[in-house]
């Protein structure tokens, strides 16, 4: 309520052909409460709740009224026509005053949303129909250049920004729409540009990076295998061949295919990609683009990422030399340690063993099924996934949200719409266990953001101000499962139904666990290339030195050639995952110590029903609102670390033995004991598609479990002759 020695001032508006009555009201800025005096006994009034000049207008029917607010409605509420508006002060205490109306605040919010939800959604259906390869005549990179170009120029729009600090100003800490305005401020301030000249080398980015990526998606790739034939191979075929195939002869050749993407990017514009990048960076202010594009996203600066990824770094050094050091004497010699030898020395034979295990047709269902135990829930979102390799597809996995979560201004819930797309050959030996960990972790992403209760769709958007480490953790989390005997007792379960066995089980633990450090110096290997890769001067970039850099760095951070070699890696080209890599480090720290808590409070976590509504409320539900760093301190009660990573790392194989064997025993006792057939209820409608082709559709098979059905059915038949 508004006490009497408020300072008041009193605009009339004049309606032109109706003026038939005048009302007079006082308005509550803070709660947006609206008195209204009764004329017959001035000690009654009316309270009404508003929230729009709409709502007003259609509550009172007014055609004219003295208003009395807390500074001038009249700079809001200017006439549009001849007919005059008066403003006097009332009151001997009266003084000038300016705060803005509640109403203007709302609409200018609600202009904000509706106008980005659409620009968004523009943009992400073009880049979902062009890294698809979609066949519609509307889908071009020409599109793609354009609908993102008006998205980020609708976000660098300066005027808006200076509105916002303006309500800001005016708008109280307690009222529900200062949090909204405190994210506008951030995100505005992510895109905006002062500099005309870094917004021209923002414009020449896109279009290099357009013309790249088109010319990646049309790059033939394969490997010239011994026999002499050239066989045809998305990366992730080639990686796959590294990992398992048992000739060494063509592991090697897959491993040399891979090394040709460095050479073509580097040959069709990453060269000259890598330049505008850091021009445009340092014109508006910053160390390189990699310090420009950390600090929008996390918060704070590269100085201050590296402090972090050094200890990392420096803490693991010991552990990696000693790895390698066991490797080559148990694995047969140096030779153990060439890029298309490690991983499969190290795991190779009981990937293929365990391979029956993760029949690649039975992994939706398999997801579905662990999420379903979980309590997690898609809040009536609707999902497409493509899932199956294929030519001229790009050739990473992703997750993205043409439509994303949040709460309308009246109170409704907007469910997401999420695109996530894999690479899987159903034919080769690991793709259903590759298959089920992207299940795992892009679902996870989209969990994560079908939660977001915010009110506006720019808290539930992945660019900056979103944090990397923020978005990772949630689907590394979830895709961190699979690796758990618990988790496998249940899931990992063959055509014909047969669990996979603890002993296979624990040869996989003997294989990899000595040399988990392996990928977590392959993981830190790309922020490092990236950051080195930014520094080199202008006249040092150059196709061969890049080149020389990733070997540099690889031979640095792993000890040696990478079985990925670093310019095979996707997202240094991106515009949105350029210079993100860290966030996978960060987010993995904080899996780790997320893990620890659910196992310190609950025991376990696989098909554990708190571990859904926990991941809502403590990290989902915020969306961007909250810092990284804070929602991982607010949930395990402790700051940030990499001790829980580098803790079980540390690990000797008998304890984690003992540990899994129980957990996996406990499990198997208790799927003997439940009773299978229960229905599962994501709320959310999917479409399993093929590029233009719908395979599966819960709307039209009726369930989440006929649609697996009808999607299983469909791969038993296609890659039939190939099995």
């Amino acid at each position: 309520m508004i006490s009497c020695g408020v300072v008041l001032s009193c605009t009339i508006l004049y309606v032109p052909h109706t003026i038939d009555k005048i009302v007079f009201f006082i308005l509550d800025p803070h709660n947006h409460h609206l008195f209204i005096p009764s004329p017959q006994r001035k000690q009654k009034r009316t309270t009404m709740r508003f929230h729009s000049t709409v709502a007003l207008t259609h509550a009172f029917s007014l055609s004219a009224a003295f208003s009395f607010l807390p500074k001038s409605l009249s700079r809001s509420h200017k006439p549009t026509s001849r007919h005059a508006q008066s403003t006097f002060s009332l009151l001997s205490t009266s003084t000038d005053s300016t705060m803005t109306s509640p109403v203007i605040v709302s609409n200018f919010i609600e202009s904000t949303n509706t106008n980005y939800e659409r620009l968004h959604k523009a943009f992400e259906l073009q880049f979902w129909g062009t890294k698809m390869n979609l066949s519609g005549p509307q889908y071009s990179v020409d599109e793609l250049t354009r609908t993102k170009a008006e998205m980020e120029a609708f976000l660098a729009d300066e005027s808006k920004l200076a509105k916002t600090r303006e309500f800001l100003k005016e708008v109280h800490e307690d009222s529900p729409h200062h949090k909204t305005l405190k994210m506008f401020e951030r995100t505005f301030g992510c895109y905006i540009m002062e500099s005309e000249e870094a917004k021209a080398l923002r414009a020449e980015c896109t279009k290099i990076e357009g013309r790249l990526d088109n010319a990646r998606s049309m790059m033939t790739l394969g490997a010239m295998m011994p026999s002499g034939e050239f066989v045809e191979m998305s990366s992730v075929g080639l990686r796959n061949k590294v990992r398992v195939d048992p000739d060494e002869h063509v592991r090697k050749a897959c491993f040399e295919g891979l090394t040709k993407i460095g050479d073509f990017v580097c040959e069709n514009g990453f060269v000259d990609l890598v330049k505008a990048r850091n021009k445009m960076a340092k014109k508006l202010g910053y160390l390189d683009f990699y310090d420009y594009k950390v600090t929008n996203a996390e918060g704070f600066g590269k100085v201050e990422l590296f402090e972090i990824l050094d200890t990392l770094e420096k803490g693991t050094r010991p552990i990696m030399e000693n790895a390698r050091k066991i490797f080559a004497e148990e694995k047969g010699g140096p030779s153990a340690l060439e890029p298309w030898n490690q991983s499969f020395l190290m795991a190779g034979d009981v990937t293929r063993r365990m391979n029956p295990y993760f029949p690649f047709q039975k992994s939706v269902e398999q997801w579905g099924k662990s999420f379903a135990a979980m309590n997690i829930s898609y809040k009536g979102a609707n999902m497409d996934l493509d899932l199956l390799d294929r030519k001229g597809k790009y050739s990473n996995g992703f997750c993205h949200w043409p439509q994303p979560a949040w709460v309308k201004s009246d109170g409704s819930w907007q469910p997401s719409t999420t695109h996530f797309t894999s690479l899987a050959d159903p034919s080769a030996v690991g793709s259903g266990y590759t298959a089920l960990n992207t299940l795992m972790h892009e679902a996870g992403h989209a969990a994560h953001f079908s939660n977001i209760e915010m009110p506006s769709p720019l808290f539930a958007q992945e660019r900056s101000p979103t944090s990397v480490a923020y978005a990772e953790l949630q689907s590394m989390f979830l895709d961190s499962l699979v690796g758990d005997a618990d988790w496998m007792a249940k899931y990992a379960v063959s055509k014909e139904g047969e669990t996979i066995p603890w002993d296979l089980i624990a040869d996989k633990i003997k294989a990899t666990h000595p040399y988990k450090v392996f990928a977590l110096r392959g993981m830190i290997a790309v922020p490092y290339f990236e950051k080195a890769l930014y520094e080199m001067d202008e006249d040092d970039v150059t196709a061969e030195s890049i080149k020389a850099l990733a070997d540099r760095i690889e031979k640095d951070i792993q000890g040696g050639l990478s079985a990925r070699p670093l310019l095979s890696v996707p997202h240094i080209l991106s515009d949105e995952a350029s210079c993100y890599y860290h966030g996978y480090v960060l987010a993995e720290m904080g899996v780790h110590q997320t893990r620890e808590f659910f196992l310190k409070r609950d025991g376990y976590i696989a098909d554990n029903p708190n571990v859904g509504p926990t991941l809502a409320s403590a990290y989902w539900k915020p969306g961007n609102s909250e810092p990284f760093l804070s929602l991982v301190e607010n949930l395990t009660g402790a700051p940030l670390t990499g001790d829980a990573w580098v803790n079980e790392l540390k690990q000797s194989v008998d304890e984690v033995l003992k540990e899994e064997k129980v957990k996996y025993e406990a499990k198997v006792t208790d799927c003997a004991e439940s009773e299978a057939g229960e229905e599962i209820n994501l709320d959310m409608r999917i479409r399993i598609v093929d590029g233009d082709e719908v395979l599966a559709d819960t709307e039209k098979d009726g369930s989440f479990l006929a649609t697996c059905k009808t999607f299983e059915k469909y791969v038993e038949e296609r890659f039939a002759k190939k099995d």
